[in-house]
């Protein structure tokens, strides 16, 4: 974005400022992986019809909305020839992800991760409604005010009465933090010490001091 003509008269001050903020969340993204073992293919998703009716209905009363859960994939192990080999197993396995409240967070990690087959494969926080925009906002607010700041500083260290703004080129990004979870604690979970969504602003202004 230019402002007011490109073209400057005096000193060329080029500036880069970039801020950070965490946005508010009430509710969390989910990724759980399932699996099963059995000497046979039909075994094997037999098992997994079972663990994912059983997680299913835990995860009924907990979530909101709909769960996501993709067609499950297979692969064989073991089976070589000659002593000490392995028998073939059959594995199928497929993932659940979802969404829960802030209110229902430790009870799905609780009650979900100590299902057979199932892993705890990560939770991202989701930002509450509208403050992904106000955070997003302000920080370009908080980016704008602090590039003024540093041309007004360095104007006065040169002895320069006049500062005009000529380009702002703005970046913006950032989003949800993934918290993984390796294994189960005994401890519960609290959903307010879990990452919150990040974003940042990125400006790089072009002043004009004279």
């Amino acid at each position: 974005i230019a402002a007011g003509g490109d073209r400057c008269g005096g000193t060329l001050l080029q500036l880069q400022v970039e801020e950070r903020g965490n946005a508010a969340f009430d509710r969390f993204r989910f990724d759980l992986g399932l699996e099963a073992e059995a000497p046979t293919k039909a075994e094997a998703m037999a098992q997994l019809n079972s663990r994912l009716a059983a997680l299913r209905a835990t995860l009924r009363p907990l979530v909101s909305g709909e769960l996501t859960i993709p067609a499950p994939s297979t692969y064989r192990s073991g089976g070589g020839s000659g002593p000490g080999a392995s028998p073939i197993r059959e594995h199928a396995s497929t993932s659940v992800s979802g969404q829960v409240s802030k209110a229902n967070y430790d009870a799905l990690i609780q009650t979900a991760g100590r299902l057979a087959g199932v892993s705890l494969r990560g939770f991202t926080a989701q930002a509450a409604g509208g403050s992904e925009a106000d955070l997003q906002t302000a920080l370009l607010r908080q980016a704008l005010a602090s590039g003024r700041r540093q041309a007004d500083t360095t104007a006065q260290a040169l002895g320069l009465s006049r500062v005009r703004l000529l380009r702002i080129d703005q970046r913006g990004g950032g989003g949800p933090r993934p918290m993984p979870y390796a294994r189960m604690a005994a401890a519960s979970f609290n959903p307010d010490e879990a990452p919150p969504p990040e974003r940042f602003v990125s400006l790089s202004l072009d002043y004009c001091l004279s």
